[in-house]
């Protein structure tokens, strides 16, 4: 395991992350665009003041986040799944900092609860996915499937209510979250089936002057977390605010 020096930490008192600004709850502007909320930018900031560093976050779009990093503007952004397209673009922390379900989502029927639906059935379906997202590479990629891109996930669960699409792929918890927030789409949408299941990171600047060092700090400092219990006590505690079962 690689660790940070001593003299790399005392200089290192604050550092700038870019936080994705539309990802809720795991990370969106608030309404007074005073920084982010979410779980990620308060987990991360936890992690980090174990070793006496201090987080400062710039609020961005997610493509946005991924620029910064890339030019050394910012030393990390997150919320990021390591891909074939990415992965040698940025540097990463070997533990993953959570996992997040990639769902299938349709408007909600009566009668008994439907099996478990599976990506091959979504062959020759009208399927909306979210522009820029990153999706399972066999699933992105199948021609047998009738994509419709949206702008955002908001967009695309109006999408589906207006049946303009038969299903929507989209993430589990923001999709549950948004459902249950809406009126309108609460008790109408159901998620029908699951893609994937991936892990997500911070994805560290090649470019930044600090960008080996903090990746090492914040992966010895997620292990520390962790076996501390640290990190299970802030997931309950999240999922319990949110209503939702971990």
């Amino acid at each position: 395991m690689l660790f940070a020096s001593s003299a790399v930490l005392a200089q290192s008192k604050s550092i700038t992350i870019a936080a994705e600004d539309d990802w809720p709850p795991y990370s969106s502007a608030k309404a007074d665009k005073s920084g982010p909320e979410g779980m990620t930018p308060d987990l991360v900031r936890a992690i980090f003041k174990t070793r006496g560093i201090e987080v400062k976050y710039l609020v961005v779009p997610f493509s946005r986040c991924l620029h910064l990093v890339k030019t050394g503007k910012v030393v990390a952004c997150f919320n990021t799944s390591i891909t074939e397209e990415n992965k040698n673009e940025f540097l990463w922390h070997p533990t993953p900092l959570f996992f997040s379900g990639t769902s299938i989502f349709a408007l909600s029927e009566s009668g008994a609860p439907k099996q478990a639906i599976k990506a091959q059935e979504l062959e020759g379906q009208t399927v909306g996915v979210t522009a820029g997202y990153t999706y399972p590479a066999e699933f992105r990629t199948n021609p047998k499937i009738k994509f419709t891109e949206a702008s955002s996930d908001e967009l695309l669960l109006k999408m589906l209510m207006a049946k303009r699409v038969k299903y929507a792929v989209l993430s589990s918890l923001p999709g549950l979250v948004r459902i249950k927030n809406d009126p309108k789409l609460a008790g109408h949408i159901a998620l029908v089936g699951e893609l994937s299941k991936d892990g997500m990171w911070l994805n560290f600047s090649k470019s930044h002057p600090e960008g080996k060092d903090m990746v090492a700090v914040f992966e010895s400092a997620l292990l520390d977390f962790k076996s501390s219990g640290a990190y299970d006590k802030f997931m309950n505690d999240f999922y319990q605010r949110l209503g939702l079962p971990r």
